[in-house]
């Protein structure tokens, strides 16, 4: 056994038997050397030579003159492979064999060596306290007493040395050769996760680490380590289990049984995934005395933070909340690539303080960093985190209750997988249904949260929507559709696409909900929705509610109390299909804060709608408006919910530069085009705007004439001067959306016009507006202060 000496960079050995000097095996190595010994450890890998691989070596090799040797290299770290700190030492094997080691006599090497790692601190220990790094001699490195067996799942025999058979108490001329009389030592509330690895039958667990106890003959218990891999046959089914067992007596102390009961009691209740993770994270939090407790779920190369203690989300790195929500932390795999080799080694981790650890990672805990990852029914569903603020050296008692924690949460979770399918299906489908991120918008700030329910169902048909609409306007959308189910959240999706969609087209707020009514009426669903739609020109401040059975808008001006705009409303979504959705309209002031609530934020059995409106006005009242997503999570944190609950909170701002904008309608003549040139001319004129001349009519050329002769019915030419950009649009009553070409022919006589376009904009595109569109490009040009008033629409040449 070697390990590194980080002050000389070489390697030595602090254990050996069975013969090193015979195989030639060095004392001291060069971690550099050109050596199967020093490549193991170099690049975290394990390794596996015979004589003829090994004679390509010069150093740190048996002597092959001597023997025909097999040489296998273990490294040893307490940290997976993969993750930043390399190995800190290996296992060594040498064999007198023609070939290498077999495929299981490498498998239990390699359990071997994690069973001694698990033993080393993670970050290298000091002599004294103020000294640097111990060497290798100095490091404590309690040798492990430990077994092996090898499992056949299907029949049951199982193959095991005479060191396990002691470990268990089971003398070695008794032992019939059975798996159950191993497990009819095992302590009886440690019987389902030691069953879920080795019993019989289908595999209802395959996690590789866990700690178990056993009775002795004098009736002592004794704490055993397991470590194992579960081989599959050519169909995929669990066929072999291949396991080291070790004694834990370098353990000071042993996991407290009340402890122990408390967690088992809390798994035994739980009845879905998350309700584990809540029990596993509430002892880890207590047991560890950690600073914060989470789990991470996996999704789709992603991992959702379902579960934390204390619940401090806000605090949690950027990474975790790019568009700074906090209703669910998540992060892509890829970008914390520490915790993608601890779900790919299925290990747990533990990193000291000052570990070179990703930002993802070092944001939230800089005392310490431990990893558990959790798996169930063959695949890996997600990892627990524990850290602290302060640096902190795990115990003894510490590191076991790691260990046990791991055990037994797969096999829960395991055991509640096939129950929780249904909520994990509806909570995927609720995020993919909600805004992942909300648009930045001059003008106004907006900040939306979601909880699901307390209780039952993981969703219900609550959802938000923020979107832009053309010429500084602002969307805002909140609805619930009736019940908490699959068809619920599918039907919440239809509508809120519609809801968008039919915006989009430049409708009116009124005209939006009645063609949602209408859409949702003719679904012949049976459900209803309720919703409130908020239409916002950021300009002049003027905003519009429309209701549809849905609680009313709250609105704080600056210096006013608080107040619900519940003076009209009309009936939910889907009920009435000709029904008519009256709109009211308020000014708002700089300052001002629109919060928009579904019914599971202000009502419950115990809340009269009325009374949770007052509660929720006084609370906004007495809120600080300037920091919104901190008054988002006071708001919604505060509430008592038992329902799916949804708030969408707009700070408008106003604008600090307010556009200047001219208008002119085109007649269907052959010199239409001439005319908006001069009027573009005479406009940019009054607006102090020379240098971008050319270019602007250039695109108001094309743009113009693309209207006139591609389409019927009215043209408008609109210019909008804000800032540094100036904004040509052309509307036109074809709502077919224009194509540009890929290729344009030497010979062709039309085609260019939209790459004329792209070449002078700075952007361009195309929207839908009542029953045509719009097609609009933005030109930079030198900021302006413009003196003059506005021009005028012109109707005529």
């Amino acid at each position: 056994m070697y390990l590194v000496n980080a002050e000389t960079d070489e390697l030595r050995v602090v254990h050996a038997a069975g013969g090193q000097a015979h195989y030639a095996l060095p004392e001291v190595l060069p971690l550099s050397a050109d050596s199967p010994v020093a490549d193991a450890v170099r690049s975290h890998q394990p390794l596996w030579d015979d004589s003829a691989q090994l004679a390509s070596y010069h150093e740190g090799v048996p002597d092959l003159r001597r023997t025909v040797v097999s040489l296998g290299v273990v490294p040893l770290s307490p940290l997976p492979p993969g993750t930043v700190r390399g190995a800190t030492g290996c296992l060594v094997v040498v064999n007198d064999a023609l070939v290498g080691f077999e495929s299981d006599r490498r498998i239990l090497l390699e359990l071997y060596a994690e069973q001694i790692a698990s033993t080393m601190d993670v970050g290298a220990p000091r002599a004294a306290e103020g000294a640097g790094p111990a060497t290798a001699r100095e490091r404590t490195l309690p040798l492990v007493h430990a077994g092996t067996f090898t499992l056949d799942r299907g029949s049951g025999p199982i193959d095991a040395d005479q060191t396990l058979l002691e470990l268990v108490g089971i003398p070695p001329e008794t032992f019939d050769g059975h798996v159950e009389s191993l497990i009819a030592r095992v302590f009886l509330d440690d019987l389902p996760t030691f069953i879920a690895v080795v019993g019989r039958g289908k595999v209802t667990s395959d996690v590789g680490d866990l700690m178990f106890r056993v009775r002795r003959p004098s009736g002592e218990p004794r704490w055993l380590h397991l470590r194992c891999r579960v081989l599959t046959d050519s169909t995929g089914r669990s066929a072999r289990v291949l396991g080291v067992v070790a004694d834990t007596a370098y353990h000071s102390e042993e996991v407290e049984a009340a402890g122990l009961e408390e967690l088992s009691r809390g798994l035994a209740d739980a009845l879905t995934v998350r309700e584990v993770a809540e029990a596993v994270v509430r002892c880890l939090h207590r047991r560890l005395t950690a600073d914060r407790v989470a789990f991470a779920g996996l999704q789709d190369d992603r991992l959702t933070v379902s579960v934390l203690e204390p619940p401090k989300p806000s605090e949690w790195p950027q990474i975790w909340r790019p568009d700074n929500r906090t209703e669910w932390l998540d992060a892509p795999l890829s970008h914390l690539p520490t915790l993608a080799a601890v779900l790919r080694s299925g290990r747990t981790a533990v990193w000291p303080a000052g570990s070179d650890l990703e930002q993802g990672l070092t944001g939230i805990t800089q005392g310490g960093l431990a990893v558990l990852p959790l798996s169930a029914e063959g695949r890996m569903i997600g990892v627990f985190l524990v850290g602290w603020d302060t640096p902190h050296q795990l115990s003894a008692t510490e590191r076991a209750w790691l260990s046990v924690t791991t055990g037994r949460c797969s096999e829960a979770v395991g055991r509640t997988a096939a129950t929780d399918t249904e909520r994990e299906r509806l909570r995927t489908l609720q995020k993919s249904l909600l805004p992942r991120e909300l648009p930045e918008v001059s003008g106004a700030a907006t900040v939306a949260r979601y909880l699901p329910a307390a209780d039952g169902p993981a969703m219900g048909g609550d959802w938000y929507d923020v979107f832009s609409l053309s010429d500084d306007h602002l969307a805002l959308v909140v609805g619930d559709v009736q019940g908490h189910s699959a068809e619920a959240a599918a039907v919440m999706g239809r509508v809120s696409t519609a809801v968008r969609a039919y915006a989009a087209e430049g409708h009116p707020p009124d005209v939006v909900l009645a063609r949602a009514n209408r859409l949702l009426a003719g679904m012949k669903t049976g459900l209803f929705a309720t919703c409130c739609y908020v239409s916002l020109d950021l300009e002049e401040g003027n905003a519009w509610f429309v209701r549809a059975g849905h609680p009313p808008p709250l609105l704080c001006q600056p210096d006013v109390a608080p107040e619900t705009l519940d003076d009209t409303v009309g009936p939910p979504l889907g009920v009435v299909a000709e029904a008519d959705f009256p709109m009211t309209m308020v000014d708002l002031v700089p300052g001002a804060v629109v919060a928009l609530v579904t019914n599971g934020l202000v009502e419950s059995a115990r809340l009269p709608l009325e009374e949770g409106m007052r509660r929720m006005c006084d609370r906004i009242g007495a809120a600080d408006p300037s920091d919104l997503r901190r008054m988002a999570d006071d708001l919604i944190g505060g509430a008592d919910r038992r329902d799916d609950a949804v708030l969408l909170l707009l700070r408008y701002d106003g604008l600090d530069l307010r556009p200047v904008r001219a208008g002119w309608r085109a007649w269907r003549l052959p010199d239409a085009v001439m005319h908006a040139r001069r009027f573009t001319a005479r406009t940019l004129r009054s607006w102090g705007v020379s240098e971008e001349m050319d270019a602007i009519q250039l695109v108001v050329s094309e743009l113009v004439t693309n209207a006139v002769v591609h389409t019927l019915g009215d043209v408008r030419l609109d210019l909008t001067l804000a800032g540094d950009r100036l904004r040509v649009a052309v509307t036109d009553s074809l709502p077919r959306t224009p194509v540009k070409p890929t290729t344009v022919d030497w010979e062709a006589t039309g085609g260019r016009g939209l790459l004329l376009i792209e070449a002078m904009s700075e952007a361009w595109g195309s929207v839908p507006v009542g029953g045509g569109k719009q097609v609009w490009s933005e030109i930079a040009v030198a900021p302006h202060t413009v003196p003059a008033p506005d021009v005028g629409t012109e109707r005529s040449p």
